[in-house]
């Protein structure tokens, strides 16, 4: 008999990948979509089509399921209701629904390592809220992993900051000695598995990223592709008054045009902020047998060449 477990965010850029991986691992997904999904040749995966606003939607999503992993959010907006109605409305919507449902007894929240910095922007904000609703429904063994940047093949968010790699220049939007983690997505992805396999629940609020000692900063990124790509990589400092003005444009056009945009004032906060790194070492202990085992340099020429 089939184990399910209920995905949201099933055709983002991590849910892509992680219902490959629970389908391919004897896991009936019941997974959650807009629209027509990327792919329906995966005979465990049942689509369920609505948002995270529909609670009879919701309700159909998680019946009959044993835990929930919730990875939708929105990452561009151009106001605080953009974000807060996705990711605050749209988390408490999910969560009511897995307590409601007799079989679902786990509860598994993608939030973000911005939630530790709430003040910079609308996302962090709004994932920092989402994560404060999680304590109110008690009767679900609940976790939070707030990954660093997660990166990987098809990932559309990173693809210009390795791209610019090609033509040796190293894009840095902040301070060049600004510290960050990074996670690969299949590191991520292999995080979410053993949690759902684990046999007594995992809980409790846990950064991640790959595990490198101190993180990365632009310094150290441009010196490891020189290595790895044989030729010269320069780090290209963008003027901090540069991209301010150009992200206030940026949502000023968003208005204008009713777009949803990435680079925002508060993306720029985010950007300047001087310490975006991880301890996973409570997190290893808790998921017996996981650690990230992809290393950056491994596959950053097929980033470049992505």
């Amino acid at each position: 008999m089939f184990r399910t477990v209920a995905l949201t965010g099933a055709t983002g850029f991590i849910g892509r990948v992680l219902i490959a991986k629970l389908a391919a691992s004897g896991w009936k997904v019941r997974a959650l979509a807009r629209r027509v999904p990327f792919r329906q040749d995966l005979p465990l995966v049942e689509w369920i089509c609505g948002d995270m606003n529909c609670d009879s939607v919701l309700c159909d999503l998680v019946s009959g399921t044993e835990a929930v992993i919730h990875c939708a959010g929105a990452i561009r907006g151009k106001s605080w209701d953009d974000f807060s109605r996705t990711n605050v409305t749209g988390t408490r919507n999910i969560l009511r629904a897995a307590s409601g449902a007799p079989s679902c007894s786990r509860f598994l929240f993608i939030s973000s390592l911005a939630a530790r910095e709430p003040h910079l922007s609308w996302y962090a904000r709004s994932k920092f809220e989402a994560e404060q609703l999680i304590p109110g429904f008690s009767g679900l063994a609940s976790t939070v992993f707030r990954p660093a940047a997660v990166y990987g093949l098809g990932d559309k968010a990173m693809q210009p900051f390795f791209q610019a790699m090609r033509y040796g220049i190293l894009l840095v939007p902040g301070d060049p000695g600004n510290r960050f983690g990074l996670i690969h997505v299949d590191d991520m992805v292999a995080a979410i598995h053993n949690w759902l396999e684990a046999g007594q629940p995992v809980k409790g609020t846990y950064e991640i990223d790959d595990g490198t000692s101190g993180g990365y900063d632009y310094t150290s990124i441009a010196a490891l592709a020189e290595q790895v790509l044989s030729r010269p990589v320069h780090c290209l400092q963008i003027p901090l008054g540069g991209i301010r003005m150009l992200a206030r444009f940026n949502l000023w056009l968003a208005h204008l045009l009713n777009y949803a945009p990435i680079l925002t004032p508060g993306k720029v906060m985010e950007f300047q902020h001087p310490d975006w790194t991880c301890d996973i070492s409570s997190l290893k202990r808790e998921l017996a047998g996981w650690s990230p085992v992809t290393k950056l340099e491994t596959v950053l020429p097929l980033l470049v060449r992505m």
